[in-house]
């Protein structure tokens, strides 16, 4: 796919990404580094990729064979870290952002991922993209390191919005089922309600009737409630989706990776602490990195925008070559599933009766 700025849109969306190669805190270098490595997993893959061409042009063209996957497509702005989301509203529509997701808009491309600004890009995403109809608000959903046979649990909402009624935690229990089926493979997926204890009586009030509710959809929505559910179980294998309000559910994010960062940091202090600890550390090698693997933050990297016309993936801020590649290994896998177009069709189905009443 070579560069076609200005060309007209490309015919078939199927296994096209739209890339927002300029946000992140490390730059296109460490968004151009992920797309190669990308590129070596998924050979089929192509990208549009919108940013500065120049410098794009440059740094793609130092990966062998990448440009033959690329479009670039040119935007003069970016969006900063600390832009406000109703500022990119206002004066965002030639950033890299707005731009890449524009492309799903058009049907250029199926998914866009992004490591900008997360605020602002739900903004763009929600304005540009609009939310289906009987989704009252958006949800981010992430894959969270688990003892599954799978390897992970979904947990959802992460940060999309800080309030969540019961109607709002009904629909992420049904949206995160569905992207566990498709981005899992779990036929029918168990789903828990986070609270501050498994008992019937805890809890809010919201968290009491979201509860019934959700007990009553699970049987004919196709999975299982296992009722409320704790802190402790978000790695454990109780539940395949974990559904939450936003507040609580990006705290729970944010204090998971940074206790694999501390896990990870003092095995490496008490291996090094001496000698013996260095030959213990040589002879645990293969299992040290087998560990390191499995809790490093930036294999999971990305989390899905849920409820919207069209698939977006946010990849943290700081992301560097390993977890922009991860990003868009979820990003294709998403695409080549057609999830878009499914949790379309179960937020249709399941609004329907709603809509006839």
């Amino acid at each position: 796919m070579s560069d076609k700025t200005g060309a007209a849109p490309v015919p078939d969306a199927s296994g096209v990404l739209s890339i927002d190669a300029m946000g992140g805190d490390l730059g296109p270098e460490a968004v151009v580094a992920g797309l190669a490595r990308a590129v070596k997993t998924h050979p089929a893959i192509r990208f549009i990729v919108h940013g500065d061409k120049p410098a794009l042009e440059a740094l793609i063209a130092r990966r062998r064979g990448l440009s033959d996957h690329c479009e670039i497509r040119h935007t003069a702005d970016v969006v900063a870290m600390t832009d406000k989301p109703s500022q990119v509203m206002r004066t965002g529509k030639d950033t890299s952002m707005w731009s890449a997701v524009d492309a799903v808009r058009s049907g250029e491309a199926t998914v866009c991922v992004s490591c900008g600004n997360t605020g602002a890009l739900m903004a763009v995403s929600m304005i540009r993209l609009r939310k289906l109809p009987g989704v009252n608000r958006p949800a981010i959903a992430i894959l969270w390191p688990s003892r599954n046979p799978t390897g992970f649990n979904v947990m959802l909402d992460v940060g999309a919005d800080i309030r969540a009624d019961a109607d709002d935690l009904v629909q992420y229990a049904l949206m995160g089922m569905s992207y566990a089926r498709n981005g899992l493979g779990l036929e029918r997926p168990r789903v828990g309600l986070l609270n501050v204890g498994t008992e019937e009586n805890k809890g809010r009030t919201e968290l009491k009737d979201a509860h019934d509710k959700i007990e009553a959809l699970a049987d004919g929505s196709g999975f299982d409630f296992v009722g409320f559910v704790e802190g402790g179980d978000i790695p454990g294998d109780r539940v395949d989706v974990i559904v939450t309000d936003g507040f609580t559910g990006n705290v729970a994010l944010k204090t998971g990776e940074g206790t694999a960062r501390f896990v990870r940091d003092m095995l490496g202090e008490a291996f090094s602490a001496t000698p013996l600890s260095k030959v213990a550390a040589l002879l645990a090698m293969s299992s040290l990195k087998r560990l390191s693997k499995r809790i490093d933050p930036r294999r999971v990297n990305g989390g899905v925008f849920l409820g919207l016309n069209g698939t977006v993936v946010k990849s943290h801020g700081s992301a560097d070559e390993t977890g922009v590649a991860a990003a868009i290994g979820l990003a294709w896998d998403l695409s080549k599933s057609g999830f878009s177009d499914r949790l379309r069709a179960r937020v249709a189905a399941l609004t329907a009766p709603e809509d006839g009443a």
